[in-house]
C-alpha cells in the first residue's frame, strides 16, 4: 500500500494490490476515491461529451461500470466550463455518482492534427465546432480539469505520432517531461472545487524507442504521481511492437501505483496487457462498434448486417447475462440495425459495455485464484483474433498527424 504524500489538499491515492499472480505479471488491485472504489483490472467506458453514447448512468451501473472517462477538449469547448462549474462539476452535470477520469486534452489535438499547432509551451488549436482559436498548456489543462472535477486528472503531454524518427521522439519527450513537471506543480497548487479529492496520473511517452520509454519512466517516477499511464501506443504501430514496448516498460513502472494503458481496448489486447501488469484501460471501441452493428462475444465478433443473422433467434451470446442477451435475438438486433432504429444502438451498446466489463471482472477473478495464465490460454482458445478497421483508421490518423508536424516543423526552432 502506498501513501507517500501528506498534503491536506492533495493527499496521495491509496492503491492496494490484492493478489499478485506468480506465473504472469497480472495483478488485482483496488483504489478508493471519494466517489467510490475501483477494483482492478478495470475498463473505463468512454464518455467523450460527459455521456457514454446512448446509455444512462443507471444502465452503466447495471453493466457494473465502476469508473468512466470524460474528455477535457470536448467538454471545454461545449458546453463550456462556465456551465459545468455552475452545475457543480461534471458529476452533478451528468448525474454519474461514481469516479471519473479526464484526459488532458492533448490527444484530441493530436487526433485532430489539421486543427492544431504545437509550440514549445502550448498547443494552439481551432475549435472543430466554430473555428475559434484556443490554447492548451500544462496550467490551462490542470485548471480545466479542476473545474470538471474529475477524480483522476491526467498530466498534459504530447502524444507522438507513428511513425516518427528518433530525433523527433526525443525532443517530443523532453517537451512532454517539461509539460508534465509543470502539470504536477500547477495541480498541487490548485485546490479542489467541489469538496472531493482529486488525484493525478503521469503519462509515459517515448514512441516505439525502448530507451526513451525507460527514460520517461525514470523521470516521471521522480515526480511522484498517484498513478502512471502509458500513452502513445495503439497509434498505428504494429501490434507486436506495441507489446514489445509494453513488456519492457510495464514492469519498470512504480509497482505500488496503478498502471493505465491509454486507448487500448480490443478484448484480446486487454487480456494480453493484463498479463503484463496493466490495471486500467479505456477505449471507444465497445460503444463505437456497437453503433456500427458489431457485437463482442466470448467466441469473437458478430457483424449484425451479415445475412446469416437474419433468421438467428438466439441471443448475441448465450453466456452473457446483460439485458440485451436476456431479452433479444440476433435476428431482432439485426432488424433494428438495418432499419436505423435508435433502440438497436442502445441495446448493442449495453451488450458491448457489459461484455468488456465482464471481461476484466473474470480476469480479476482468475488473478485472485492464482490462475490467470490458465484463464488467458482458455480465452484465446475460444476467441478468434480477427482484423478490424480500427487499426487502419489509427494508422491513417497517425499519418495525417506526422505530415502536419513535418509541415509545421515544431522542433526546428
Amino acid at each position: 500500500m502506498s501513501q507517500t504524500r501528506d498534503n491536506k489538499n492533495n493527499p496521495a491515492l491509496t492503491f492496494e494490490i490484492k493478489a499478485p499472480e506468480d506465473k504472469t505479471n497480472a495483478r488485482a488491485g483496488m483504489f478508493i476515491t471519494d466517489h467510490g472504489k475501483v477494483e482492478t483490472p478495470a475498463f473505463m467506458p468512454v464518455g467523450t461529451h460527459g455521456v457514454v453514447k446512448t446509455l444512462t448512468p443507471a444502465e452503466l451501473k447495471d453493466c457494473r461500470a465502476q469508473i468512466i472517462l470524460g474528455n477535457t477538449y470536448h467538454l471545454y469547448l461545449r458546453p463550456g466550463l462556465d456551465v459545468i462549474q455552475a452545475a457543480g462539476g461534471l458529476h452533478c452535470f451528468n448525474a454519474w455518482d461514481g469516479p471519473i477520469l479526464t484526459d488532458s486534452g492533448g490527444f484530441q489535438v493530436f487526433s485532430l492534427a489539421h486543427l492544431g499547432k504545437l509550440t514549445e509551451d502550448e498547443i494552439v488549436f481551432r475549435s472543430h465546432i466554430d473555428g475559434s482559436e484556443h490554447r492548451l498548456s500544462p496550467a490551462i489543462s490542470m485548471e480545466i480539469q479542476r473545474v470538471l472535477g474529475a477524480d483522476i486528472v491526467m498530466a498534459f503531454d504530447e502524444c507522438t505520432p507513428y511513425p516518427c524518427d528518433y530525433e523527433y521522439a526525443r525532443k517530443a519527450l523532453e517537451r512532454t517531461h517539461r509539460w508534465e513537471r509543470l502539470s504536477r506543480e500547477h495541480f498541487l497548487k490548485l485546490k479542489a472545487l467541489y469538496g472531493h479529492r482529486q488525484y493525478q496520473f503521469g503519462i509515459v511517452q517515448g514512441s516505439v524507442y525502448p530507451d526513451l520509454r525507460e527514460e520517461s519512466v525514470e523521470a516521471l517516477a521522480e515526480m511522484d504521481f498517484d498513478g502512471y499511464a502509458i500513452g502513445g501506443l495503439a497509434v498505428g504501430e504494429p501490434k507486436e511492437q506495441m507489446f514489445e514496448i509494453l513488456s519492457r516498460i510495464a514492469p519498470q513502472l512504480p509497482q505500488n501505483k496503478p498502471h493505465y494503458l491509454m486507448g487500448v481496448g480490443k478484448p484480446e489486447d486487454i487480456v494480453r496487457a493484463i498479463g503484463h501488469g496493466i490495471d486500467m484501460f479505456d477505449c471507444v471501441l465497445p460503444s463505437r462498434n456497437a453503433r456500427n452493428g458489431t457485437l463482442y462475444t466470448w467466441k469473437g465478433r458478430i457483424i449484425l448486417k451479415q445475412s446469416q443473422h437474419r433468421m438467428d433467434f438466439t441471443p448475441p451470446d448465450e453466456n452473457c447475462t446483460c439485458y440485451t442477451c436476456r431479452n433479444f435475438s440476433r435476428a431482432y438486433l439485426r432488424h433494428l440495425f438495418m432499419n436505423g432504429e435508435m433502440t438497436g444502438l442502445r441495446l448493442n451498446t449495453i451488450h458491448n459495455i457489459h461484455f468488456f466489463l465482464e471481461l476484466v471482472s473474470r480476469a480479476r477473478q482468475a488473478i485472485l485464484a492464482g490462475e490467470y495464465a490458465k484463464w488467458q490460454a482458455e480465452f484465446f482458445s475460444n476467441y478468434p483474433i480477427e482484423a478490424d478497421h480500427s487499426d487502419e483508421n489509427q494508422l491513417r490518423r497517425a499519418e495525417r498527424r506526422r505530415k502536419h508536424l513535418e509541415e509545421n516543423d515544431v522542433n526546428s526552432a
